[in-house]
């Protein structure tokens, strides 16, 4: 199953390239707001599927290309990235030590949305294509066995980033706009594997990113294991499971950015600088073959060297 949000936060159901509206099926979870709606029902789902499940089958849909979507995930009480956690196709001698950072609930924007770069000092500003773990129940000091039953679904999740910024990673991380997410959550009985799911993303239709989830150093029952041996995850928190980051390049002004993981549709961001800085349309892999620094020199604007 899909869910969305559309509109003025309406919770719907997609079926194909149609969006059924199921607030009437929702309305009884306890809620002030859309995120404590789809948390909510994350908590209860098994109380409500039946009635999803008919809306999704009998109910008159909408054209998707007809109404605004919106974060399926508006709030997460917490946002967990996973921190290099790809073998970059065997490049990596060795998995880097597991590890991890936060993001702040205010970075999560949805599809059709603008990341805004801000005016800071940054090298460089990416964006990291991943999979996203949708958290389905309370789960606090999970074994790696476990873990995989606390999890409700999947969707596509940008891991913004301002580069070159100290000290840590909040300051590069932990900003409004930063996390794009969507355009839907994917309930996991309908991912067969998600160690074995290919992820892309294009750059105004150039393809920039493209690698498996099978690279990851850490699988997501492990990361899941570490992270909750540090503090509890709740339904609906995301936990984002890392990038391969070969593909890695500039985001700048005006772009058009589209992330597609197998299975969770097609996630479309703008990209906007008011400042209109410019770096060299290079990704990492590319300066690493010309013997070039580890990311592009930013030629024009402010802050430019």
């Amino acid at each position: 199953m899909k869910l969305a949000f559309f509109d003025d936060f309406r919770l719907g159901v997609v079926r194909g390239e149609e969006i059924i509206d199921a607030s009437e099926v929702v309305a009884s979870v306890p809620h002030l707001g859309p995120h404590d709606l789809i948390n909510g029902l994350i908590e209860r789902f098994e109380e409500y599927r039946d009635g999803l499940e008919g809306v999704a089958r009998d109910g008159a849909g909408v054209p998707l290309a007809g109404v605004r979507i919106r974060p399926p995930l508006p709030r997460p009480v917490t946002i967990v990235c996973m921190a290099v956690n790809y073998m970059e196709n065997g490049t990596r001698a060795e998995p880097a030590p597991i590890n991890a950072f936060q993001k702040a609930p205010s970075a999560i924007i949805g599809d059709g949305d603008g990341m805004e770069l801000p005016d800071v000092p940054a090298s460089v500003f990416e964006g990291e294509a991943e999979l996203a773990v949708v958290i389905g129940r309370r789960a606090w000091r999970v074994s790696a066995a476990e873990a995989m039953d606390h999890v409700f679904g999947y969707t596509n999740f940008i891991d913004g980033s301002a580069r070159g910024l100290t000290p840590g990673f909040y300051q590069m991380k932990s900003r409004d706009t930063f996390a794009p997410i969507g355009p839907y959550v994917v309930t996991k009985d309908e991912i067969a594997d998600p160690q074995r799911l290919q992820v892309r993303l294009w750059n105004n239709g150039v393809l920039r990113q493209d690698f498996n989830t099978d690279d990851m150093a850490h699988d997501i029952a492990r990361c899941i294991e570490f992270v909750t041996s540090h503090h509890a995850l709740e339904p609906g928190d995301i936990l984002a499971t890392g990038t391969n980051h070969r593909g890695l390049h500039p985001f700048q002004d005006g772009d058009a950015i589209e992330l597609e993981v197998e299975g969770l549709g097609r996630l479309h961001v703008t990209v906007r600088d008011p400042l209109q800085r410019e770096w060299p349309r290079v990704t990492r892999l590319e300066l690493q073959e010309r013997g070039g620094p580890a990311t592009p020199v930013q030629r024009a604007g402010k802050y430019a060297p």
